[in-house]
Parts: C-alpha cells; sequence; structure tokens
C-alpha cells in the first residue's frame, strides 16, 4: 500500500503523514492537536518539528491554512511535545500488558538475542554507559532514546525504567512513529535505525 502522503502548511513539503502532524480547528475556533488524526475537521499538517511550529504560530500560518481567525493557546509547542510522550508511554504499557513489551537490561538482553524485538529503548537521561550497553547489543534493532527514565518507568508502573524492549507488530510500528516525531520536539532525543527500513541504521530522523 502507498504512503499517506500530506503537505506542511509552513515549508510546503509533501511528506508521508506519519512524518507530519495533524492539528485540526476546535469549536470555538482552537487551534488543537490530533495525534490520531481522528478527530473531525478539515487538517492542517506540520512537519514534526518544534522550530517548524513555533514559526507557524509567530507567522500565523494557522489562520491563513484556515482561511479565519483562530485562537492558540500559549505553549502549544509544550503541549505537543507532553502529548506525543504520553502517547509513546501508553502504548508502551499496551505492549506491557500485552506480554510484548519488557524492562531491565538483561530482558531486554535476551529479548535482542532471541530476535523477539523490533525496538529498544534507552532512557534519556539514562547514563551513556547504558546507553553504549544498549547499542552494542541491538544489532539491526531500532533504538528509541526520547523518554525520561521516569516516563519509561510509568509504563511499567515503576518509578523509573532505563531499558525496555518492545516485540514486532504494529504496536510497536506506531510507538516508533510517535518518537520520531518527539524527537523533532524535545532536545537531546536521538533515534537509531528505523524499522521501515531493513538494516539501515542512522542517527537522527527527525
Amino acid at each position: 500500500m502507498a504512503p499517506v502522503e500530506r503537505r506542511c502548511i509552513v515549508t510546503g513539503r509533501v511528506d508521508d503523514r506519519s512524518r507530519l502532524i495533524r492539528f485540526v480547528l476546535g469549536p470555538s475556533g482552537e487551534v488543537v492537536p490530533d495525534l490520531a488524526g481522528r478527530l473531525p475537521g478539515r487538517g492542517l499538517w506540520l512537519t514534526a518539528e518544534r522550530a517548524i511550529l513555533e514559526g507557524a504560530v509567530a507567522k500565523r500560518l494557522f489562520a491563513r491554512a484556515a482561511r479565519r481567525t483562530v485562537l492558540i493557546s500559549p505553549g502549544l509547542a509544550d503541549r505537543v511535545e507532553a502529548l506525543l510522550a504520553l502517547r509513546i508511554v501508553e502504548g508502551v504499557g499496551l505492549g506491557r500488558r500485552a506480554g510484548l513489551a519488557v524492562a531491565g537490561f538483561e530482558k531486554v538482553r535476551e529479548a535482542a538475542k532471541s530476535g523477539k524485538c523490533s525496538l529498544l529503548f534507552a532512557a534519556l537521561d539514562g547514563s551513556e554507559d547504558g546507553r553504549g550497553k544498549i547499542d552494542r547489543i541491538a544489532r539491526d534493532v531500532p533504538i528509541v532514546a526520547a523518554l525520561s527514565a521516569a516516563e519509561l518507568g510509568a509504563a511499567f508502573g515503576r518509578d523509573r525504567v532505563v531499558h525496555a524492549a518492545m516485540g514486532p507488530g504494529p504496536l510497536g510500528a506506531r510507538v516508533f512513529c510517535a518518537a520520531r516525531q518527539l524527537a523533532g520536539f524535545r532536545p537531546g532525543a536521538a533515534l537509531i535505525g528505523d524499522p521501515t527500513k531493513s538494516k539501515e541504521r542512522s542517527i537522527g530522523s527527525k
């Protein structure tokens, strides 16, 4: 199936919709992020980068694209970042409850060794040594370093989690897409590899 593409209202570039964020106008004309792409109304699409969203707000491009007056709440970029992080946490949490996600370095290493994972996670605020250990066992499995240890911990009902892994399937692909979007909003976030490209590993997939 061919990818579904949309045009960014700021850059004018056409890209796969998984690399953009959809916004709609609420009942009062407020700009609402629609990460799941399910809210009614015409979509206003932006490349998933903080600078692009902030540029759209500063230049009033939402109003121009919508051809009407719009309301934009303060800190919209921060809200998008928080919603993306929550989307990942909820996705990993679903994976844990379905038996598709594990936490702790030893369990993660076993999952990677057995080929039963499609994504590896390293806490953004974890040590360089910890991230290095994950990289050494990853082989061709993508690594997501976009959540804090507390955020990863929330997915597993713990205070902190530094290392985690998810098994294969559409849920993992959805989580990766959200992580790629989050990397455009969260300083220091990094992605290594891409599950949509077999055996390709590259840093920085914003």
